[in-house]
């Protein structure tokens, strides 16, 4: 069982308790590279309810995600616990020279899985 960096827990604990999505990160997570903005728990699952309302085959899902319909394994609503994941949005997976969607994703990532970090996102360019 690996342990959580506690300057990641409270850079998460950070961006939850002010609900800004402006920190960027990049995190290696068991070999993928993961680079985009961190968003506070609730809103990240508000955006995900939103896409998945929109589909015809996956809108009876979002309801999991809804922050009225919180689950456990994230920051718990009691905020007093430290964060458990990060919840990134316009989050690219870099493969090679390319980033994983190119218009950005919503990923979550377990802050034990963790094994390096950096502040900033990484980007290609072509120049």
């Amino acid at each position: 069982m690996s342990i959580p960096d506690e300057l990641l827990v409270d850079i998460a604990a950070r961006v939850e308790s002010e609900q800004s999505n402006q920190m960027s990160l990049t995190v290696v997570v068991r070999g993928a590279v993961v680079t985009g903005r961190l968003a506070p728990e609730k809103v990240w699952r508000q955006r995900v309810a939103e896409v998945l309302e929109e589909s015809q085959r996956l809108g009876t899902f979002a309801a999991l995600f809804s922050t009225e319909g919180h689950a456990s394994g994230g920051t718990p609503p009691d905020g007093d616990a430290a964060p458990t994941h990060l919840h990134f949005h316009l989050a690219r997976i870099l493969q090679g020279s390319v980033g994983i969607p190119e218009t950005g994703g919503m990923y979550r990532v377990a802050i034990k899985d963790v094994g390096a970090w950096t502040v900033g996102d990484f980007s290609y360019s072509d120049h």
